[in-house]
């Protein structure tokens, strides 16, 4: 795996060891190290060991092993004896969604009542033709791109 090649990245600076961090989790592609800006305690960020600033420069087979590897993180978190009722898996893409680090990370923290954390928003129920129409606009943008390892399957 390439070593990371942004020299002001702070998580490049991590997976190359020069600057600290607690390290639960490593093996070839990404390191899961503790959050010090935790929402809750036990805050995981599972980062690639290449720079990638988000979704759109990060390789489908790199986001796998992130999202399996968070998967594990969530399983362990359960089992570690930290208070843990339930599990989020968060990724923020792009500055509009809230990235405030741009070397692509996922989020796994432990949950439980009363624990502070809030995800607000106009929840509604969209009406079925608007719904149709997005999933045409998501269809057309899957197109855009090369094709993947695997063929996706659609209810079409």
């Amino acid at each position: 795996m390439k070593a990371p090649d942004d020299p002001g990245c702070v998580f490049c600076d991590i997976v190359r060891g020069e600057a600290e961090a607690s390290v639960p989790y490593a093996d070839d592609h990404v390191m899961v190290v503790m959050d010090i800006g935790a929402v809750t305690p036990g805050h995981l960020l599972v980062i690639p060991r290449v720079h990638a600033v988000g979704l759109e420069d990060l390789d489908e087979e790199t986001g796998a092993h992130i999202w399996r590897v968070g998967h594990r993180m969530g399983r362990a978190l359960r089992r570690s004896g930290l208070r843990c009722e339930g599990v989020n898996v968060f990724l923020a893409d792009g500055e509009a969604a809230l990235q405030e680090v741009f070397h692509f990370h996922l989020h796994v923290f432990p949950r439980f009542a009363d624990d502070g954390f809030r995800i607000d928003a106009n929840w509604g129920t969209r009406a079925r033709a608007l719904l149709d129409a997005e999933a045409a606009a998501v269809r057309s943008g899957l197109d855009l791109l090369p094709p993947g390892r695997e063929p996706l399957h659609s209810d079409e």
